[in-house]
């Protein structure tokens, strides 16, 4: 199929990304590397007026520091970034080509609740800075992801970059997920992190509508049941809730092992 007819920006710098979303946001989407939205585009699922590209807006893909431009490509996400639970998650987002195309910002802001990267980071508290024509501000990652495919950004917004605090030198990660088939989107999964004389920190995906983050006290023999014993998982046509609570349980008792010296 065809998308339905509708008008095309390609702004070359931010400023004119934002004055075109102040204008047209309420009937306008976002282009970014189209893994997600162009295959809606396509069944005609969604069917914007207009289509503001921003691959031509440049300082959109730094990468440097904690500092993560909205732009910048899972696949460079995969090879550059210096927080490893980023790397090891990113690596479950599909096939290489998907990663290659796909944007970090993209992925985000088009919160599916079975994404990698919104999982991971919440564990990591990152922050996401929002930019409009009117205003800036920063949202923490458990305030940005509102429900399945809903965020906390305005019609006039734009995600530009995502803030990923510095991870101590001891911090230890794992990430694990299940899906039916490889690059397949994930069933559950799993990001931990653990700090030796700290809590231990677990963010879910497949739990609920968006990710879910928990944070116990120790890695005993009970953790992984308590991770998971408040869930109410959802039941569609690839996996009921009690499967996915069962698969989420167990992810969790995986990923405390790898992290457990």
């Amino acid at each position: 199929m065809k998308p339905a007819p509708f008008a095309y920006d390609a702004p070359e710098t931010l400023e004119e990304a934002l004055a075109l979303l102040a204008e047209h946001g309420d009937e306008a989407k976002v282009l970014a590397g189209g893994q997600s939205l162009v295959p809606l585009l396509n069944f005609r699922l969604v069917r914007p007026a207009r289509l503001i590209d921003l691959n031509r807006v440049a300082g959109l893909d730094d990468l440097a520091d904690g500092h993560i431009g909205a732009m910048t490509r899972s696949r460079t996400l995969e090879r550059r970034s210096d927080v490893p639970l980023l790397r090891r998650a990113v690596r479950f987002s599909g096939h290489a080509q998907i990663r290659n195309r796909g944007t970090v910002g993209g992925s985000c802001a088009h919160a599916d609740p079975a994404s990698e990267l919104p999982c991971a980071l919440l564990a990591l508290d990152a922050r996401f800075r929002l930019r409009s024509a009117r205003s800036e501000r920063v949202v923490a990652a458990g305030d940005f992801f509102l429900g399945t495919f809903a965020t906390a950004l305005a019609p006039d917004e734009l995600l530009v970059e995502i803030e990923v605090p510095p991870r101590p030198e001891d911090e230890r990660s794992a990430f694990l997920e299940h899906a039916r088939v490889h690059g397949d989107f994930a069933l559950a999964g799993v990001a931990v992190l653990r700090v030796p004389g700290e809590q231990l920190v677990i963010s879910l995906l497949g739990g609920a509508d968006r990710p879910v983050r928990v944070e116990l006290p120790d890695a005993g023999a009970e953790a992984a049941a308590d991770a998971v014993r408040d869930l109410d998982p959802p039941s569609d046509l690839r996996a009921s809730g009690d499967y996915r609570k069962a698969l989420l349980e167990e992810l969790v008792r995986r990923a405390i092992h790898e992290v457990t010296p």
